[in-house]
């Protein structure tokens, strides 16, 4: 009995095997399926426009006319008058110099101080989970809470902290009553400088010791096998290592700092020189009731915190981008 011979399946040609899947449909799907996923944002979407972007162009426009809440009758458009008036009243002009002097300086004995503190947190000690609690409660409390503490608890020139610190320093010395210095009153610019350093070191220590503890180990002790001290591998492994950190504490330190009110407005009220641009704008348009003019002064300040703000997302991102490829 012979077996079977089986014939070949014979197909016309051009028949495929199998069934082709279906062609695909147009781009329709495609972007009902992006829209579906979007439309449960757009609700936030509207609520944050309507919370954010509304009063900013309500601002923009005010800020056109000459427009003084005293005499509502008499408001007129005045094109870029205010712009004008912006860049060149002496009080403004001193602001800007103010915000400059008081933002480089917190942010630079911040930046130094901030590191000091993540490089002793970045050893192995004794109780370093609650020191570095600790460390970090300066940033949490209430910008006002801070600055009322810092000028009747501390500042005080008759029950503060440090006049009874500096009486008991001096009486070291032999001085029988030494003079009780009104800081705020001798220093102000450094009072307040003191007090918003105080706040913002915890914020760059965390910073710069998210980026101590991303070092390589491997590196660290390959380097000191090689027989490089502490200064040196501090110097070329850790100081490199830590530049995209350091710009990042910088430039949101600075934007953050730029925008403060709250110090200046509780320790000196504005006087003595300390009136930063925040705090002009609030005395433009609550004291002297000049909308028009406020309303440009607050532009000119959110173009210029936007400009500053676009340098620190790109940090951001580069630093995103590094420690995913180092991944």
């Amino acid at each position: 009995m012979s077996a079977p011979v089986s014939t070949p399946d014979v197909s016309p040609p051009g028949t495929p095997d199998d069934a082709a899947p279906p062609p695909r449909a147009g781009k329709a799907p495609g972007r009902a399926r992006v829209w579906a996923t979007r439309a449960p944002l757009l609700p936030a979407l509207v609520f944050l426009i309507a919370v954010t972007q509304l009063p900013f162009v309500a601002t923009v426009v005010v800020s056109f006319f000459d427009w003084n809440s005293l005499s509502p009758d008499q408001r007129s458009f005045s094109a870029f008058a205010n712009y004008g008036e912006v860049f060149s009243d002496p009080s403004l002009r001193d602001s800007v110099v103010t915000t400059v002097l008081l933002t480089a300086s917190v942010v630079i004995v911040s930046v130094v101080l901030g590191l000091l503190l993540a490089l002793l947190l970045d050893r192995g000690f004794i109780g370093r989970g609650f020191v570095r609690t600790l460390l970090i409660t300066p940033f949490l409390l209430v910008p006002v809470s801070a600055a009322l503490m810092w000028k009747h608890v501390l500042y005080n020139p008759e029950y503060g902290l440090l006049n009874g610190a500096w009486a008991w320093f001096t009486g070291l010395f032999g001085a029988d009553s030494p003079a009780q210095p009104d800081w705020i009153s001798d220093m102000p610019l450094a009072a307040v400088a003191t007090a918003l350093v105080w706040q913002w070191t915890p914020f760059m220590m965390l910073i710069l010791l998210a980026g101590l503890q991303s070092r390589s180990a491997e590196q660290m002790e390959a380097a000191r096998l090689d027989g490089a001290n502490a200064w040196q591998m501090f110097c070329f492994l850790t100081l490199p290592h830590l530049r995209r950190y350091l710009e990042l504490g910088v430039l949101l330190g600075s934007i953050y700092i730029v925008q403060n009110f709250d110090a200046v407005f509780t320790i000196t009220a504005g006087g003595l020189g300390t009136a930063n641009l925040p705090y002009t704008i609030y005395q433009t348009f609550y004291q002297a009731h000049e909308y028009g003019l406020a309303s440009a002064a607050g532009v000119v300040v959110v173009i210029g915190t936007i400009v500053v703000a676009t340098f620190a997302l790109r940090v951001v991102s580069s630093l995103f981008s590094e420690e995913a490829n180092r991944t």
